[in-house]
């Protein structure tokens, strides 16, 4: 692993830490500012996985989203798993940001251009953790390892068949 990843990682699951571990603490305040998000987005998951038990309370999602950062956070600054935590903490940033950062709503100019700040600021992050969710660390990903396979078993495939009509034309010659 590179040095700017062992330093990135850290780095960039400190916000989440420090976010789901004051989410947790201060859950029910949370909820409050999350529930006109909560209202539109569990009716939907409800329809979207009707098999699926979807909390309706906002308290109880504002745990949820808060546990998974604090996990996932934990996960990619020590490396466990860094594409998936990443891609755990892209996930939890949007409902975090449509909950906290509604620049759009707001009425005082000072607070509207800082909470558009903050909402593009986690734009932001959520960029740099769809690349970090995409990072191999060097190594080959699944994708390239598919189509590798896939060539592979072309070339076998084309070699085998030219090895048996050559076994074919010899059985033939050896007949006749």
């Amino acid at each position: 692993m590179t040095l700017s990843r062992v330093i990135a990682r850290p780095m960039l699951a400190s916000m989440f830490l420090l976010g789901g571990v004051n989410a947790l603490r201060n859950a029910q305040q949370q909820a409050e500012r999350a529930k006109p998000v909560t209202d539109r987005l569990v009716p939907l998951a409800q329809k979207a996985a009707p098999a699926v038990p979807v909390p309706s309370d906002p308290v109880t999602l504002v745990r949820i989203n808060a546990v998974a950062q604090v996990g996932a956070g934990l996960a990619l600054a020590t490396g466990r798993a860094p594409r998936l935590s990443a891609a755990v903490l892209a996930a939890s940033l949007v409902p975090t940001t449509a909950a906290g950062h509604r620049f759009w709503e707001e009425q005082d100019p000072t607070k509207r251009a800082q909470q558009r700040v903050h909402f593009f600021k986690n734009l932001s992050i959520f960029g740099g953790l769809l690349i970090a969710s995409g990072d191999t660390d060097g190594k080959p990903g699944v994708a390239w390892r598919a189509r590798r396979a896939a060539t592979d078993a072309r070339k076998e495939a084309r070699h085998l068949a030219a090895s048996a009509r050559r076994e074919a034309k010899l059985a033939k010659a050896q007949l006749t």
